[in-house]
């Protein structure tokens, strides 16, 4: 990597410092911290829903899947699209009417709302887990793309650098600095993807032409996906539209309703088809240059030992002038850097408000305080973990999956069902979870295989349906006998 492309990515990671540092200093308690002061626009919104939705994780992961199985991979992006507009027209209506007579800043306060304390309690712990799980993802991504594109760089190095990069510019600049910067992050992303990195490597790679015929024609064919696949996706990925603690910060955040379901909207569109098939594109034309040997001078003569999801960023390393790959290395960990810092905040609002403020009461400016120094050390554990897992869509996909399992029936149940009880809930989170974790597990192993190839998250919602519903009717009814 040319001293101009390092110097390149530089300049961004301490403009991005910069940015938390501003923020810093205009944040004046948890309100600040954690919402925003509830009165940012609907374009800042959505730009940073889909930032954070899509982010790193997700542009290196749809890069693995390009590189894999070709334009089909965009069906996995699909599903957000469904998700954010389904939960516009289903979700936000309800949590913004909810917001008139209340005050919350998570997730599992509505479960409070609904339910009680206790069942609340337990939503904060699993989703304060997911989240860790996802801000690991985001570091591992970074790192990934970092050691792929600086030769010297190895991965344990890459992995801390990237992780102190994100926790300190998210414990200093809180909620406001990760949404407007996002906005800034998203245009650089779409700008390198869009202007620089698609048109050269299509070049370098000799032409569409040449593309096209230096690969099967199942990697051109949208429709080469199985539809228990696409399937496993949606169930995986529509519910986190739900249940996810990012996105109901940002709800709260906006202004009101209508400019809440416009930035829902806004992400939706941007998910599919304008992300989806550039993020796979570039995982494809990734492949055609590893079959091509253009990645023999780092040691990958073959695509046998190569980790498909570093296809990408070798291609960017590889193709790339001086000057234009400290652009893009800069766009990629832009959106790196979107997710990452999102989920961080995500996890210590559950952790500092779910979980800590249960027992402890702190003042305004002290509560600022002990959320930073969450963020901080909540931080320190996502890092800690990163190091043991290597598959960066595999680590996001198994988080999002143990909070949806645990999360989403109960969830509908508290808006939709009258006949909802908090017994029946806490029952539903658990089964539901564990029944996604052991099954996740055993599947793993090649002595074991689910039903038709099915995912082990809807299982665990079904057995979280089940559980819900038989227990709800069994309390409603033995409430009503006992009236």
């Amino acid at each position: 990597m040319h001293i101009v492309d390092i110097l390149i990515f530089i300049v961004y990671l301490l403009g991005m410092l910069g940015i938390g540092w501003y923020f810093m200093r205009q944040n004046q308690n948890k309100e600040d911290y954690y919402v925003g002061g509830r009165n940012i626009g609907s374009w800042h919104i959505g730009l940073s829903v889909v930032a954070t939705d899509v982010g790193g994780g997700f542009s290196i992961g749809l890069g693995g899947l390009g590189f894999a199985m070709g334009l089909a991979g965009s069906w996995l992006l699909f599903t957000g699209l469904l998700g954010a507009w389904l939960a516009a027209v289903f979700l936000i209506p309800k949590i913004k009417k909810l917001e008139e007579n209340h005050t919350f800043y998570t997730f599992p306060q509505i479960f409070q709302h609904f339910y009680n304390p206790k069942v609340a309690l337990i939503a904060g712990i699993i989703s304060g887990i997911g989240y860790i799980g996802f801000t690991s993802s985001q570091i591992l991504a970074g790192a990934k793309l970092a050691s792929a594109t600086v030769k010297s760089l190895d991965m344990t190095t890459a992995l801390i650098i990237m992780g102190v990069v994100v926790v300190v510019y998210t414990v200093m600049g809180g909620i406001k600095a990760v949404i407007y910067s996002d906005t800034i992050q998203w245009i650089i992303l779409m700008s390198g993807l869009i202007f620089i990195g698609i048109p050269i490597a299509i070049y370098k790679l000799g032409g569409w032409a040449s593309i096209r015929a230096a690969l099967p024609p199942s990697f051109f064919d949208i429709s080469n996906v199985s539809f228990i696949q696409v399937i496993n996706w949606g169930v995986s990925i529509i519910p986190i539209w739900f249940v996810g603690m990012t996105l109901y910060q940002r709800i709260y955040a906006c202004a009101g309703e209508k400019q809440a379901k416009k930035a829902w909207f806004i992400a939706g569109v941007f998910e599919y088809p304008i992300m989806a098939f550039m993020g796979v594109m570039l995982g494809l034309l990734s492949r055609v240059a590893a079959d091509a040997g253009m990645f023999a001078y780092l040691g990958y003569e073959s695509i046998a030992n190569l980790d498909k999801e570093m296809g990408l960023p070798l291609l960017l390393r590889t193709v790339l002038p001086v000057g234009f790959l400290g652009i893009m290395l800069s766009a990629y960990f832009s959106a790196i850097m979107s997710t990452a810092d999102s989920c961080l905040m995500a996890a210590s609002g559950n952790v500092v408000t779910d979980i800590l403020g249960r027992f402890f009461n702190f003042s305004d400016q002290k509560m600022l305080r002990v959320s930073q120094l969450a963020t901080l050390a909540i931080g320190a554990l996502a890092l800690f973990l990163a190091t043991f897992i290597q598959n960066v869509l595999s680590l996001m996909l198994y988080s999002y999956s143990f909070m949806v399992s645990g999360l989403f029936v109960p969830l509908l149940g508290a808006l939709y069902w009258r006949k909802s009880h908090p017994t029946a809930a806490i029952w539903a989170m658990l089964l539901g979870g564990i029944t996604t974790v052991v099954l996740s597990i055993l599947a793993s192993s090649k002595s074991f295989s689910l039903p038709l190839g099915l995912d082990a998250n809807i299982f665990g919602i079904s057995m979280s349906l089940i559980t819900f519903i038989t227990l709800s009717n069994i309390f409603h009814k033995k409430e009503s006998y006992e009236f």
